[in-house]
């Protein structure tokens, strides 16, 4: 153990561009973790209902929606400083009009302008780290990425809890706001543009796999390529399963059927989310070693028979144990798909590329919760869950028949 956290730490050093990102990531997460349990009570405390609250949580992801693509063409044409600098500088001031906010409709514009904030950043940063790392290295950088991301997001609930019941539901978007213009500063000191950097960290061979070039424009180009349709649909696919069944229709069942309070669902939410950090080297090595289609196509059928499981428990045990299966296949996939697209995207279109795939992500998560919970209203909650298996199957069985190996 100490020799791997002593090895993590050499890389870092050698790679301070690296290091740099998985500073702002953690501290990034940690503010939208933040407000995880402080977002809906504060947008309670207006007199609104059930129904305005959750607007509150999907403005945001449409922001980033209506955002990925174009924030995609501005980091090629302009660089990745633009969104790693801006993005926290506006997440900051849509956080900080937040706490100010007054109505409803002022928490929802404000709310967009942090959203808006959040797709420049993150758009941003996995368009910089294509751009670090190089084909052999490409999952592991990313996966190094996400394990700052869910660090980020499993100590940001605890400390927003805290300040809310310590001060009041506005203290902590100031808290957030002030750390966001502060990663904003941080960035702007301490990273350097690597838009050159990608043409010199991809082999000369890989535009010849890429989207052919030619007269169409860019998203034109990626559309008509078959290998960038099939990972786009498997991002898709798992995020509609992230926000469908995992975030909406998991704690219903464990809450309705099997009894959890608010603590149990607390503490199993947290071991999935220790099963998907440690399942990240793994996942990573795998993508980076074998192939991206090993760490994708074998996730789809573990996703499948977990949620398949999870459908038909008949008791607690078994539910528990369908729970963590869907953390293993879910951290299988690991940063596999993003590394796929660097892997047949040429450089000077990463950044479109970037914006389309997470655009594609951020329609699943959008339209997951809404599709399986009109599903489960007109069936149950056991048929949403399996029908989300025979989607996320389709989808990354689809991947393993379509898309081209870049990675052997």
């Amino acid at each position: 153990m100490f020799d791997r956290v002593r090895r993590g730490v050499a890389l870092l050093r050698r790679n301070e561009r690296l290091a740099v990102i998985l500073v702002s990531t953690v501290s990034v997460m940690a503010g939208q973790g933040v407000m995880a349990p402080v977002l809906p009570l504060f947008a309670g405390s207006f007199g609104v209902g059930v129904a305005a609250i959750g607007l509150t949580l999907s403005i945001f992801a449409f922001a980033r929606l209506l955002l990925n693509v174009p924030l995609g063409i501005l980091s090629d044409r302009y660089g990745r400083r633009l969104l790693l600098v801006g993005g926290p500088l506006v997440s900051a001031i849509g956080t900080l009009g937040s706490g100010f906010a007054q109505n409803l409709g002022q928490l929802l514009a404000w709310r967009f302008v942090a959203g808006a904030g959040s797709a420049m950043y993150m758009t941003g940063a996995q368009v910089y780290l294509l751009d670090i790392s190089t084909a052999a290295t490409r999952a592991r950088v990313i996966g190094t990425n996400q394990g700052a991301l869910l660090f980020g997001v499993s100590i940001g609930p605890a400390i927003g809890g805290l300040l809310a019941e310590g001060f009041g539901f506005r203290v902590p978007f100031f808290v957030v706001g002030a750390a966001s213009l502060t990663t904003s500063i941080y960035a702007f000191m301490r990273l350097p543009e690597t838009r050159q950097l990608a043409s010199d960290n991809t082999p000369s061979h890989s535009h010849a796999r890429s989207p052919e070039a030619g007269p169409r424009p860019a998203w034109l180009q990626l559309l008509a390529s078959r290998d960038f349709l099939a990972v786009s649909t498997v991002t898709a696919a798992i995020f509609f399963t992230r926000a469908g069944a995992r975030m909406t229709l998991v704690p219903l069942l464990a809450a309705g059927v099997f009894d959890y309070s608010a603590g149990d669902l607390g503490a199993l939410f947290a071991v999935m989310a220790v099963i998907n950090l440690a399942g990240i080297a793994p996942a990573a090595w795998l993508a980076d070693r074998l192939g991206r289609k090993w760490a994708i196509v074998p996730s789809g059928a573990l996703v499948a028979a977990a949620l398949v499981w999870m459908a038909g428990a008949g008791g607690g045990t078994h539910f528990f144990a369908a729970a963590l299966l869907l953390a293993a296949g879910s951290a299988l996939i690991g940063p596999a798909p993003a590394a796929f697209v660097a892997d047949i995207t040429p450089p000077e279109l990463r950044g479109i590329a970037m914006g389309m795939y997470r655009t594609a992500g951020d329609a699943g998560f959008f339209l997951g919760p809404i599709a399986l919970g009109a599903l489960a209203d007109a069936t149950s909650i056991p048929w949403a869950l399996s029908a989300n298996a025979l989607i996320f199957l389709a989808a990354t069985s689809s991947f393993g028949i379509a898309a081209r190996e870049r990675r052997a």
